[in-house]
């Protein structure tokens, strides 16, 4: 028998049920934000209304979708300022579930300040100031800045990665960080390799981008998982050192397996895209050498 029939059977068999016009007014700050009617949160059996969990989960969560604030981690910006974190907050799911129940089987207050609770970012400033310094690898391409499309493309694969925190033993994967690439968020169409061939697709350019964190990554000595080569050779990195990505493709997929949380720093500078890893002074990491092109070896772009 359902656990929550049997709580509803022994609290309502003692008491009376709760009239269904009696709307319970939730509010936000002592302002009124939203009525819930109690034949949106139960059943209707004879002389005794059940609660429906599931008409209850829904409720909660839109009310926890309309109250939601997502914290912001900390951050440095293209200056090298630290911007400080911002706090969050969302429902108290299990409070305002049972306050819910108060209010239907105790004939509680009709009215309900829903209850908040903090929300605290993943990386605050304390973190990232201790992981800002000990660079532990880097890798710089070169691309056409005159090819406009291309190059906002990767401006913004860039931008998605950047300041990204990877904890120890978290699995960094390029798509579900940079997310699809749609007009929507600026990416524009600009030539692809697909099949061994030269086409046009949005988001023209991000291999670069993966391909610049791939020999990062690896110069970092973390663990490689996932990461195919393009088809055809590419003219940014040298041969097989390339990371070709596409939505619901090829992924590619590292792991930090240090003992320190590390930090990627990407941005472009004229015609270069440049990635670096940081960390904390006191990791002790294993960092391998990576080749570049031939007419950047021994001479590495800056």
């Amino acid at each position: 028998m359902n656990v929550t029939w049997v709580i509803g059977f022994l609290l309502f068999s003692q008491q009376e049920p709760m009239p269904p016009d009696n709307n319970l007014v939730l509010t936000r700050n002592g302002q009124p934000i939203t009525m819930v009617n109690p034949t949106d949160l139960s059943r209707s059996y004879p002389f005794l209304p059940i609660i429906d969990t599931e008409k209850l989960d829904k409720v909660i969560d839109q009310i926890d979708k309309n109250a939601l604030k997502k914290p912001t981690n900390a951050i440095i910006d293209p200056y090298g300022n630290m911007i400080p974190e911002q706090l969050g907050y969302g429902l108290n799911r299990q409070l305002f579930t049972e306050q819910v129940y108060s209010y239907l089987f105790n004939n509680a207050a009709s009215k309900l300040e829903i209850p908040i609770q903090t929300i605290y970012p993943k990386v605050d400033s304390e973190l990232l100031a201790e992981i800002r310094n000990k660079k532990i690898g880097e890798y710089t391409t070169i691309f056409n800045s005159y090819n406009k499309e291309r190059t906002k493309n990767l401006f913004l694969a860039a931008q998605a990665i950047n300041n990204f925190v990877l904890f120890p033993g978290e699995v960094f994967s390029f798509n579900n960080i940079v997310g699809k690439r749609t007009s929507e968020k600026g990416y524009l169409p600009a030539p692809v390799i697909m099949k061994g061939e030269i086409s046009e697709d949005i988001g023209g350019g991000i291999c670069q981008v993966s391909s610049t964190l791939f020999n990062a990554v690896d110069n970092a000595g973390l663990n490689i998982i996932q990461r195919f080569s393009h088809s055809k050779e590419v003219p940014y990195t040298p041969p097989g050192r390339d990371a070709t990505v596409s939505w619901n493709g090829p992924d590619f997929v590292f792991k930090n397996k240090y003992n320190q949380p590390v930090l990627i720093k990407a941005h472009t500078l004229r015609n270069n895209l440049i990635i670096e890893i940081f960390s904390s002074d006191v990791i002790n990491y294993n960092p391998k050498k990576v080749p570049y092109l031939p007419l950047q070896q021994g001479n590495p772009p800056k």
